[in-house]
């Protein structure tokens, strides 16, 4: 299914809940952790979905800003909306690219909370939500040692590898990408290979190499077009 059809899925889903809105969207949950909704979201939910807030560029899934326009221009409140996307994560989504219970009980409650507050407002967020999730992405270019190339992938789940360059001498090259995200990842290069997909752990794969440059990508799916490349010099 293509994103502009799931965008259309999505959509319809919150005119339907818009229209429940009055009788369930306001219940009290209690109290949330807007920070732990932040880091949660960007890990959970930010490799499928566009929240401009949490800079997350997913494009798997549909841009949360875009189909939350209409409700916020409308004037519903943060409460309502709240309502609206904790019962979109308790049901998943009509095409099953989102599992219901994604996230539960209080974890649910602070992701629903913090996307209600952000989705389809302009700015940026501001304390210590400003600091709560921070790209791991280095100026630095990685070098090889000794044959191995270390990449890691963005730990705190934003689609990125911590290095957008890297640096070898030609030969024969192990490129490992470690993950602790928990989305899952890989790291590929045209011609030359690509690792495992994993979400935990380290991947792998090994080439030869002539001098030139060289693209490293993620093959996930979604996952190049939001970011997750970077170029290898070998010189």
């Amino acid at each position: 299914m293509t994103s502009a059809a799931r965008l259309l899925l999505l959509a319809a889903g919150v005119a339907a809940l818009v229209a429940l809105a009055g009788c369930s969207a306001n219940e009290s949950t209690g109290d949330a952790d807007l920070v732990a909704g932040k880091k949660l979201f960007v890990q959970k939910c930010g490799s499928c979905h566009v929240l401009g807030r949490a800079g997350t560029k997913g494009v798997v899934g549909p841009n949360l800003d875009n189909a939350f326009a209409n409700p916020v221009a409308e004037g519903f409140g943060e409460s309502a909306i709240r309502g609206m996307i904790g019962n979109m994560i308790d049901i998943g989504s009509a095409d099953r690219e989102m599992l219901p219970d994604l996230v539960t009980d209080d974890d649910a409650r602070d992701v629903s909370a913090y996307v209600a507050q952000s989705v389809a407002k302009p700015g940026e967020d501001e304390g210590l939500l400003a600091t709560a999730v921070q790209a791991e992405g280095s100026d630095k270019p990685a070098a090889a040692e000794n044959g191995t190339l270390t990449i890691p992938a963005d730990p705190n789940g934003q689609l990125l590898f911590v290095n957008s360059a890297a640096t070898a001498p030609p030969g024969q090259l192990t490129i490992v990408m470690p993950n602790e995200s928990g989305v899952p990842h890989n790291i590929a290069i045209d011609g030359k290979g690509e690792s495992p997909i994993v979400d935990q752990g380290e991947s792998e794969f090994s080439a030869s190499y002539q001098p030139g440059v060289y693209e490293y990508v993620c093959l996930v799916e979604g996952h190049e077009a939001a970011g997750m490349v970077g170029q290898l010099t070998v010189k």
